[in-house]
């Protein structure tokens, strides 16, 4: 991406000036209860003109709206700082989901310990255990180690995109997708809440019961 030709001096609509608000509300909270540390993790949102994404390298616990980088429908940097180099990997989900319109990425301790201890099965990274996990996460597939930023994930993440509400990215964290930020981060809190109750227990619970998971989608139209 070439840099913009002129720094922004403005934030855009009051849409954009909102979610660019959220982007850091929601960044702070998240670092603040630990589940993102340093200047790891991303958080994007969808534009009429574009997204919006957090800068590459960036705190999310220390950015300010003005920082939030905007990029075109072409991908071209439009204002802000630099963007994050997972663009690529939220534009997948993007791309082959039109209802969604955020996306959260986080290093979270219990889930990126989750792969190193070894998920549940390969395509369902956790049973389902809560009917919270249930109802706001949903199926939760892992991709295999790739490294930061390498396209493979992406081009694995357009197949999943429209049936998984998020993925685990083994030895990274997850990656979450809904239809606003806080929608977003919050699916990922309870993903990350089911790793560490799951981690917690030396004597592993039962899954939920399919008349336990029936009774979900008949009532909250959860489905598993």
């Amino acid at each position: 991406m070439n840099t913009p030709a002129n720094h922004p001096s403005g934030s855009g609509s009051l849409k954009e000036q909102a979610l660019r608000e959220e982007i850091c509300e929601i960044g702070a909270s998240l670092y603040r209860r630990n589940y993102t540390v340093g200047s790891a993790g991303n958080i994007s949102a969808r534009l009429d003109d574009g997204w919006l994404i957090t800068p590459t390298d960036a705190c999310l616990g220390r950015l300010a709206p003005a920082q939030i980088a905007k990029v075109d429908l072409n991908g071209q940097w439009v204002s802000g700082d630099k963007p994050s180099k997972t663009l690529t990997l939220h534009r997948a989900v993007y791309d082959n989901n039109l209802q969604m319109q955020a996306v959260v990425h986080t290093h979270s301790t219990n889930l990126v310990a989750l792969t190193l201890a070894g998920v549940w099965h390969e395509n369902e990274v956790l049973p389902p255990i809560t009917p919270y996990q249930v109802m706001k996460v949903g199926r939760i597939p892992m991709i295999p180690y790739c490294r930061p930023g390498d396209p493979q994930v992406a081009e694995q993440v357009k197949v999943l995109a429209s049936t998984v509400r998020g993925v685990l990215l083994e030895r990274l964290g997850p990656v979450v997708w809904h239809e606003s930020v806080s929608q977003a981060a919050f699916a990922l809190e309870e993903l990350e809440e089911t790793a560490r109750l799951w981690m917690m227990l030396r004597n592993k619970p039962e899954s939920l019961n399919a008349a336990a998971l029936e009774e979900l989608h008949r009532v909250f139209g959860a489905r598993w």
